[in-house]
């Protein structure tokens, strides 16, 4: 199966050419769709059905790559790829002033802590391992990107949009994601400790086994979202939704919430035990 999503992701790339940052981005989405096969296979999925749902999740690379441009030229253009160090150093002076196209390059590990990249855009690009930590990075575009490992601690992510992202492992402690989107993303391992997650919404995402223990979530969405082992220990939970969302294995010990949220998750058959509603 394997070889058959790779071949997926080759004929979805295809009429891009070699891009930069093709092959760093396209290996980190393998891995994404792997896990994501191999989690509704164990849910009893047929190899079918499992192939159908995970490359669905895909999302539309159409819509990441028009206009995709780096260094003046577009995707189909140019095959040179740019060093980290130069790109990292073009993300941090030029998008001060006002370039935000960033799209399809490779910052793997770079250094972008306390950079001003608001309404930056990074979709397609390399960024396992990346530092954003304390950066403004409101409205900026995360599509099809390769995050894993990177760190956003402290940043504002307000309106900020993740989107088909692998996000593993990613630490958002202490950042603002007011109202951002983080639709068709891998985020196991993810770390959201003293997040702001006001109107944050999670869309066809994989949340199993993250935790939102002790957090208070406003107006967060939960859309067709999987939170097998979920953790909302002593969280606050003010009108919150789950609308077509895996809750059953979630875990909501000992956090308080409104009644409309909690009769949402009693019908869906929750284990609300030890859940104070007010």
């Amino acid at each position: 199966m394997n070889d058959k999503l790779k071949q997926f992701l080759d004929d979805t790339f295809k009429p891009y050419g070699d891009f930069p940052a093709r092959k760093d981005v396209e290996q980190e989405l393998l891995a994404n769709l792997v896990e994501k096969y191999s989690d509704l296979k164990a849910e009893g999925a047929t190899d079918e059905e499992a192939y159908r749902l995970t490359t669905e999740s895909f999302g539309d690379v159409s819509e990441i790559m028009e206009h995709v441009t780096y260094g003046g030229a577009t995707a189909t253009e140019s095959g040179t790829q740019n060093s980290t160090e130069s790109n990292t150093t073009r993300a941090r002076d030029g998008l001060g002033n006002g370039d935000p196209r960033f799209r399809a390059t490779s910052l793997l590990g770079a250094d972008l802590a306390g950079s001003q990249l608001s309404s930056a855009d990074f979709s397609m690009s390399a960024l396992t391992g990346a530092i954003f930590d304390k950066s403004d990075l409101r409205e900026a575009k995360f599509k099809a990107a390769a995050l894993k490992g990177s760190s956003f601690v402290g940043a504002d992510l307000t309106k900020s949009n993740f989107d088909s992202s692998d996000i593993q492992d990613v630490a958002f402690d202490d950042a603002n994601l007011t109202e951002a989107k983080l639709n068709r993303c891998a985020l196991k391992g993810a770390s959201f400790k003293n997040t702001t997650l006001d109107r944050t919404e999670f869309k066809q995402s994989d949340l199993s086994e993250v935790s939102f223990d002790g957090q208070t979530l406003k107006g967060t969405i939960f859309n067709n979202s999987s939170l097998k082992q979920t953790t909302f220990k002593g969280s606050v939970l003010e009108n919150v939704s789950f609308h077509h969302s895996k809750i059953k294995k979630a875990v909501f010990d000992g956090a308080t919430m409104d009644k409309v949220t909690y009769a949402l998750l009693k019908g869906m058959r929750a284990n609300l035990d030890n859940v104070v509603t007010e």
